[in-house]
Protein backbone atom coordinates (compact mmCIF):
# COMPACT_ATOMS: atom_id res chain seq x y z
CA UNK A 1 0.00 0.00 0.00
CA UNK A 2 1.09 3.43 -0.57
CA UNK A 3 2.62 6.24 1.96
CA UNK A 4 1.73 9.88 1.16
CA UNK A 5 5.27 10.08 0.23
CA UNK A 6 5.24 7.31 -2.52
CA UNK A 7 1.99 9.23 -3.50
CA UNK A 8 4.16 13.00 -3.51
CA UNK A 9 6.80 10.67 -5.89
CA UNK A 10 3.85 8.96 -8.37
CA UNK A 11 3.12 13.29 -8.93
CA UNK A 12 6.25 13.78 -9.78
CA UNK A 13 6.50 10.44 -12.70
CA UNK A 14 2.86 11.64 -14.53
CA UNK A 15 2.06 15.09 -16.51
CA UNK A 16 -0.38 16.31 -13.32
CA UNK A 17 -1.92 19.21 -15.82
CA UNK A 18 -2.42 16.44 -18.97
CA UNK A 19 -4.31 14.13 -16.61
CA UNK A 20 -6.31 16.76 -15.28
CA UNK A 21 -7.33 17.69 -18.90
CA UNK A 22 -7.91 14.57 -19.61
CA UNK A 23 -10.42 14.31 -17.18
CA UNK A 24 -12.08 17.73 -18.26
CA UNK A 25 -12.15 17.09 -21.81
CA UNK A 26 -13.44 13.65 -20.79
CA UNK A 27 -16.60 15.30 -18.58
CA UNK A 28 -17.20 18.18 -21.40
CA UNK A 29 -17.59 15.53 -23.79
CA UNK A 30 -19.43 12.71 -21.68
CA UNK A 31 -21.39 13.68 -18.90
CA UNK A 32 -24.86 13.13 -17.96
CA UNK A 33 -27.25 15.63 -18.36
CA UNK A 34 -29.04 17.23 -14.92
CA UNK A 35 -30.86 20.27 -14.84
CA UNK A 36 -28.44 22.06 -11.30
CA UNK A 37 -25.70 21.53 -13.79
CA UNK A 38 -26.91 24.45 -16.37
CA UNK A 39 -26.98 26.71 -14.03
CA UNK A 40 -24.94 28.75 -11.39
CA UNK A 41 -27.64 30.20 -9.24
CA UNK A 42 -26.91 29.13 -5.73
CA UNK A 43 -30.77 28.53 -4.70
CA UNK A 44 -30.93 25.57 -7.14
CA UNK A 45 -27.99 24.15 -6.63
CA UNK A 46 -28.50 24.33 -2.83
CA UNK A 47 -31.90 22.29 -3.03
CA UNK A 48 -30.30 19.87 -5.53
CA UNK A 49 -27.81 19.27 -3.04
CA UNK A 50 -29.93 18.92 -0.11
CA UNK A 51 -32.50 16.44 -2.15
CA UNK A 52 -29.41 14.46 -3.87
CA UNK A 53 -28.21 13.10 -0.59
CA UNK A 54 -28.32 9.36 -0.64
CA UNK A 55 -31.24 9.45 -3.63
CA UNK A 56 -30.87 8.56 -6.94
CA UNK A 57 -30.20 11.58 -9.12
CA UNK A 58 -32.49 10.41 -11.89
CA UNK A 59 -35.46 10.57 -9.14
CA UNK A 60 -34.28 14.07 -7.78
CA UNK A 61 -35.09 15.87 -10.91
CA UNK A 62 -38.63 15.68 -11.53
CA UNK A 63 -38.46 16.47 -7.29
CA UNK A 64 -36.28 19.69 -8.01
CA UNK A 65 -38.03 20.88 -10.72
CA UNK A 66 -41.75 20.93 -8.81
CA UNK A 67 -40.14 22.11 -5.58
CA UNK A 68 -38.94 25.00 -7.56
CA UNK A 69 -42.17 25.81 -8.98
CA UNK A 70 -43.61 25.14 -5.94
CA UNK A 71 -40.95 27.47 -4.06
CA UNK A 72 -39.17 29.36 -6.62
CA UNK A 73 -36.62 31.54 -4.47
CA UNK A 74 -34.84 31.60 -1.18
CA UNK A 75 -37.55 33.79 0.14
CA UNK A 76 -40.86 31.28 -1.01
CA UNK A 77 -39.13 28.99 0.90
CA UNK A 78 -38.86 30.33 3.68
CA UNK A 79 -42.08 32.00 4.29
CA UNK A 80 -43.30 28.48 3.60
CA UNK A 81 -44.86 26.05 6.17
CA UNK A 82 -42.57 23.19 7.24
CA UNK A 83 -45.76 20.80 7.02
CA UNK A 84 -45.82 21.63 3.45
CA UNK A 85 -42.52 21.18 2.62
CA UNK A 86 -42.86 17.57 4.86
CA UNK A 87 -45.50 16.14 2.55
CA UNK A 88 -43.80 17.25 -0.38
CA UNK A 89 -40.18 15.38 0.93
CA UNK A 90 -42.37 12.45 1.70
CA UNK A 91 -44.49 12.55 -1.39
CA UNK A 92 -41.45 12.04 -3.86
CA UNK A 93 -39.38 9.68 -1.47
CA UNK A 94 -36.10 12.60 -0.73
CA UNK A 95 -34.86 10.66 2.12
CA UNK A 96 -34.26 11.55 5.26
CA UNK A 97 -37.13 14.72 6.41
CA UNK A 98 -35.18 16.47 8.58
CA UNK A 99 -33.01 17.26 5.63
CA UNK A 100 -36.82 18.80 4.37
CA UNK A 101 -36.34 20.52 7.82
CA UNK A 102 -33.07 21.98 7.61
CA UNK A 103 -33.30 23.42 4.08
CA UNK A 104 -35.95 25.57 5.15
CA UNK A 105 -34.58 26.29 8.54
CA UNK A 106 -31.50 27.56 6.04
CA UNK A 107 -33.90 29.78 3.95
CA UNK A 108 -35.24 31.37 6.85
CA UNK A 109 -31.71 32.18 8.35
CA UNK A 110 -30.69 33.60 4.35
CA UNK A 111 -33.07 35.80 4.46
CA UNK A 112 -33.28 37.00 7.79
CA UNK A 113 -28.79 37.45 8.26
CA UNK A 114 -27.93 37.37 4.47
CA UNK A 115 -30.42 39.30 2.84
CA UNK A 116 -31.37 36.59 0.79
CA UNK A 117 -28.32 36.11 -0.95
CA UNK A 118 -26.99 32.55 0.12
CA UNK A 119 -23.52 33.13 1.04
CA UNK A 120 -20.00 31.96 -1.11
CA UNK A 121 -17.85 30.92 1.64
CA UNK A 122 -17.26 27.82 3.22
CA UNK A 123 -17.20 28.95 6.89
CA UNK A 124 -20.50 30.89 6.23
CA UNK A 125 -21.97 27.95 4.42
CA UNK A 126 -21.28 25.56 7.07
CA UNK A 127 -22.48 27.34 9.79
CA UNK A 128 -25.90 27.24 8.38
CA UNK A 129 -28.68 24.37 9.73
CA UNK A 130 -27.59 21.18 8.17
CA UNK A 131 -24.75 22.06 5.83
CA UNK A 132 -21.55 19.54 6.65
CA UNK A 133 -18.16 20.02 5.02
CA UNK A 134 -19.43 18.08 1.54
CA UNK A 135 -22.37 20.24 0.94
CA UNK A 136 -20.66 23.44 1.62
CA UNK A 137 -17.87 22.80 -0.82
CA UNK A 138 -20.28 21.60 -3.29
CA UNK A 139 -22.30 24.87 -2.85
CA UNK A 140 -19.26 26.84 -3.19
CA UNK A 141 -18.23 24.49 -6.01
CA UNK A 142 -20.91 24.56 -8.42
CA UNK A 143 -22.34 27.78 -7.57
CA UNK A 144 -19.13 30.28 -6.79
CA UNK A 145 -16.29 28.29 -8.32
CA UNK A 146 -14.49 28.23 -5.09
CA UNK A 147 -15.21 25.39 -3.28
CA UNK A 148 -12.91 22.61 -1.77
CA UNK A 149 -12.88 18.71 -3.41
CA UNK A 150 -16.27 17.16 -2.81
CA UNK A 151 -15.04 14.18 -1.02
CA UNK A 152 -18.42 11.26 -2.09
CA UNK A 153 -17.92 7.59 -1.73
CA UNK A 154 -17.45 7.87 -5.86
CA UNK A 155 -14.66 10.68 -5.42
CA UNK A 156 -13.03 8.65 -2.88
CA UNK A 157 -12.60 5.52 -5.07
CA UNK A 158 -11.58 7.08 -7.93
CA UNK A 159 -8.46 8.47 -5.89
CA UNK A 160 -7.79 5.45 -3.62
CA UNK A 161 -7.19 3.42 -7.17
CA UNK A 162 -5.58 5.94 -9.20
CA UNK A 163 -3.06 6.65 -6.27
CA UNK A 164 -3.22 4.19 -3.98
CA UNK A 165 -3.97 2.16 -2.38
CA UNK A 166 -2.93 3.86 0.64
CA UNK A 167 -1.95 2.69 4.38
CA UNK A 168 -3.80 6.04 5.75
CA UNK A 169 -7.40 6.98 4.30
CA UNK A 170 -6.85 9.84 5.54
CA UNK A 171 -4.73 10.78 2.92
CA UNK A 172 -7.63 10.48 -0.10
CA UNK A 173 -8.24 14.57 1.31
CA UNK A 174 -4.96 15.34 1.02
CA UNK A 175 -4.47 14.16 -2.39
CA UNK A 176 -7.47 15.47 -3.26
CA UNK A 177 -6.61 18.88 -2.41
CA UNK A 178 -3.27 18.43 -4.58
CA UNK A 179 -4.64 17.50 -7.84
CA UNK A 180 -7.54 20.00 -7.90
CA UNK A 181 -6.69 22.54 -10.70
CA UNK A 182 -6.66 26.19 -9.03
CA UNK A 183 -9.80 28.03 -9.83
CA UNK A 184 -11.93 25.38 -11.42
CA UNK A 185 -13.59 23.24 -8.55
CA UNK A 186 -17.09 23.48 -10.42
CA UNK A 187 -16.16 21.42 -13.60
CA UNK A 188 -12.95 19.76 -11.54
CA UNK A 189 -15.67 18.37 -9.03
CA UNK A 190 -18.36 17.89 -11.77
CA UNK A 191 -15.45 15.46 -13.49
CA UNK A 192 -14.49 13.72 -10.38
CA UNK A 193 -17.87 12.70 -9.46
CA UNK A 194 -19.15 11.63 -13.23
CA UNK A 195 -16.16 9.55 -13.37
CA UNK A 196 -16.86 7.62 -9.93
CA UNK A 197 -20.56 7.70 -10.42
CA UNK A 198 -20.27 6.20 -14.21
CA UNK A 199 -16.89 4.76 -14.56
CA UNK A 200 -15.16 3.87 -11.69
CA UNK A 201 -17.78 1.76 -10.15
CA UNK A 202 -17.16 -0.85 -7.34
CA UNK A 203 -17.29 -3.18 -10.64
CA UNK A 204 -15.04 -0.31 -13.03
CA UNK A 205 -15.82 0.11 -16.13
CA UNK A 206 -12.57 0.72 -17.79
CA UNK A 207 -11.89 -0.24 -21.12
CA UNK A 208 -16.06 -0.84 -21.65
CA UNK A 209 -16.57 3.14 -21.16
CA UNK A 210 -13.01 4.27 -22.09
CA UNK A 211 -11.52 5.63 -18.45
CA UNK A 212 -9.72 8.99 -19.64
CA UNK A 213 -7.45 8.12 -16.74
CA UNK A 214 -6.54 4.54 -17.86
CA UNK A 215 -3.03 5.25 -18.69
CA UNK A 216 -1.64 6.62 -15.53
CA UNK A 217 -3.89 4.36 -13.13
CA UNK A 218 -2.25 2.17 -10.57
CA UNK A 219 -5.27 -0.08 -10.33
CA UNK A 220 -5.68 -0.39 -14.03
CA UNK A 221 -1.98 -0.95 -14.33
CA UNK A 222 -2.00 -3.56 -11.07
CA UNK A 223 -5.61 -4.80 -12.64
CA UNK A 224 -6.60 -4.93 -8.89
CA UNK A 225 -9.42 -3.15 -8.09
CA UNK A 226 -9.84 -2.46 -4.32
CA UNK A 227 -12.44 0.08 -2.44
CA UNK A 228 -11.81 2.03 0.06
CA UNK A 229 -13.06 0.04 3.10
CA UNK A 230 -16.38 2.34 4.96
CA UNK A 231 -19.08 0.69 7.16
CA UNK A 232 -21.53 -1.20 5.65
CA UNK A 233 -24.76 0.94 6.25
CA UNK A 234 -27.88 -1.17 8.52
CA UNK A 235 -30.78 -2.48 6.61
CA UNK A 236 -33.69 -0.31 6.23
CA UNK A 237 -36.14 -2.64 6.68
CA UNK A 238 -37.63 -2.49 10.18
CA UNK A 239 -35.06 0.65 10.86
CA UNK A 240 -35.96 3.47 13.00
CA UNK A 241 -35.45 5.30 10.05
CA UNK A 242 -37.88 3.57 8.19
CA UNK A 243 -40.39 4.09 10.76
CA UNK A 244 -39.94 7.74 11.27
CA UNK A 245 -40.58 7.94 7.23
CA UNK A 246 -43.44 6.09 7.51
CA UNK A 247 -45.04 8.42 10.18
CA UNK A 248 -44.36 11.36 8.46
CA UNK A 249 -45.96 9.54 5.30
CA UNK A 250 -48.83 9.11 7.31
CA UNK A 251 -49.22 11.99 8.88
CA UNK A 252 -48.65 13.95 5.41
CA UNK A 253 -51.96 12.39 4.52
CA UNK A 254 -54.06 13.62 7.54
CA UNK A 255 -54.22 16.82 9.70
CA UNK A 256 -54.71 15.36 13.43
CA UNK A 257 -54.44 11.83 14.23
CA UNK A 258 -54.78 10.40 17.27
CA UNK A 259 -51.70 8.04 18.73
CA UNK A 260 -53.16 4.78 19.22
CA UNK A 261 -54.59 5.21 15.44
CA UNK A 262 -51.27 5.69 14.57
CA UNK A 263 -49.65 2.96 15.76
CA UNK A 264 -52.59 0.66 14.32
CA UNK A 265 -51.52 2.35 10.98
CA UNK A 266 -47.59 1.12 11.14
CA UNK A 267 -48.31 -2.29 12.61
CA UNK A 268 -50.32 -2.80 9.37
CA UNK A 269 -48.10 -0.81 7.49
CA UNK A 270 -44.48 -2.11 8.68
CA UNK A 271 -42.62 -5.55 8.97
CA UNK A 272 -43.11 -7.68 11.30
CA UNK A 273 -39.58 -6.15 13.23
CA UNK A 274 -41.74 -2.69 14.04
CA UNK A 275 -42.86 -2.84 17.92
CA UNK A 276 -45.36 -0.70 19.33
CA UNK A 277 -42.56 0.10 22.09
CA UNK A 278 -40.55 2.14 19.67
CA UNK A 279 -43.69 4.61 18.68
CA UNK A 280 -43.24 6.59 21.72
CA UNK A 281 -39.46 6.88 21.83
CA UNK A 282 -39.69 7.87 17.99
CA UNK A 283 -42.56 10.62 18.27
CA UNK A 284 -40.65 12.13 21.29
CA UNK A 285 -37.78 12.47 18.80
CA UNK A 286 -39.69 13.62 15.75
CA UNK A 287 -41.17 16.61 18.04
CA UNK A 288 -37.50 17.57 19.46
CA UNK A 289 -37.04 17.95 15.92
CA UNK A 290 -39.35 20.10 15.11
CA UNK A 291 -41.22 17.94 12.51
CA UNK A 292 -44.54 17.74 14.82
CA UNK A 293 -46.60 18.26 17.16
CA UNK A 294 -47.98 16.35 20.08
CA UNK A 295 -50.60 17.21 21.96
CA UNK A 296 -50.87 15.47 25.38
CA UNK A 297 -54.20 17.37 26.58
CA UNK A 298 -56.42 15.25 24.52
CA UNK A 299 -57.78 11.80 25.11
CA UNK A 300 -55.94 9.97 23.13
CA UNK A 301 -53.12 12.45 22.59
CA UNK A 302 -53.15 13.24 19.39
CA UNK A 303 -50.38 13.98 16.71
CA UNK A 304 -50.16 15.88 13.20
CA UNK A 305 -47.11 17.30 11.00
CA UNK A 306 -45.27 20.65 12.70
CA UNK A 307 -47.35 23.59 10.65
Amino acid sequence: MSNYDDILHNFINIDLSLVQDHLIEWYQLHHRKFPWRETTDAYPILVSEVMSQQTQLTRVVTAWEEFLSIWPSIESLANSHLSDVLKFWTTHRLGYNRRARFLRETAIEIVHNFNGEIPNSLDSLQKLPGIGPYTANAIASFAFNNGGPTLDTNVKRVIYRFFGPFKNLSDIEQVANQIMPPNHSRIWNNAMMELGATICKPNPLCDLKACPWRTHCNAYSNQEFSTPLSPRPPSFKGSTRQIRGEIINILSKTDVLPIPDLDSKLTSSMPPEYNSDLLSKLLHTLESEGLIQINKLKEPPTVQLHP
